[in-house]
């Protein structure tokens, strides 16, 4: 079972602490009674959908041995108009520079980390359409998406 300690530290600021000890500060808009002074908590979920698949496939990359030279995950995402305001269609850009011809070895990779191996995408996708783009040097390369 995980732990996470979310401490309220005033006005609307909230202090989250991981179990590895790591923490992140968690604000609202100052229309709403916040300061600016901490990500909003569903700027955090796309947060942590970027950081869970991008450890995914840096892993699997990492195992195929594939080289690359830089790799950026950017994300638009909707949300539904009323309350609750989930998300209802998340578009991820996996972007990837490489010099190497290794176009089907990153498809793979981001496939699996999109259809089994990533937690959070695999609970967002109950809720939203989610559609990645694999871009290669510029060039997309493939589109695929479920939800």
């Amino acid at each position: 079972m995980s732990h996470v300690d979310v401490k309220y530290t005033g006005d609307m600021q909230f202090v989250a602490t991981a179990p590895t000890g790591h923490s992140v500060v968690i604000d609202s808009s100052p229309d709403v009674g916040g300061k600016n002074s901490g990500v909003r908590p569903m700027d955090l979920t796309l947060m942590a959908l970027g950081g869970c698949t991008g450890i995914d496939v840096v892993s699997i990359l990492n195992k195929m041995r594939v080289k690359i030279d830089s790799f950026v995950i950017d994300m638009d995402a909707e949300r539904a108009p009323d309350h609750p305001k989930i998300y209802t269609k998340i578009i991820l850009n996996y972007r990837f520079t490489t010099s190497d011809d290794v176009q089907d070895k990153i498809s793979r990779a981001v496939h699996l980390s999109q259809e089994k191996y990533c937690s959070v995408s695999q609970m967002l996708v109950k809720s939203a359409d989610i559609e990645a783009r694999i871009v290669i040097n510029g060039e997309i390369r493939e589109v695929l998406g479920h939800g």
